[in-house]
């Protein structure tokens, strides 16, 4: 990546990660919820990805708004 970026481009790409992730995280949800009954591993794994763009949002909210959520352990 040579491409140099201002401030503000770096800030709009951070919030539509962010967009990306939540709505990735969303689609996760409704699928792990879907699978629930009919194919209880297949429902685990789309748990997991959806804790993972879950994660991913949480980070990109903290820096795109440092300490705005308390740390959840």
């Amino acid at each position: 990546m040579t491409d140099v970026v201002d401030s503000d481009e770096l800030l709009r790409r951070i919030r539509r990660a962010r967009a990306c992730a939540l709505e990735e995280e969303r689609a996760w949800r409704a699928r792990s919820e879907e699978l629930d009954a009919t194919d209880p591993q297949g429902a685990r794994d789309a748990a997991v990805r959806r804790m993972s763009f879950e994660a991913v949002a949480r980070v990109l909210d903290e820096i795109v708004a440092p300490g705005r959520h308390s740390a959840e352990g």
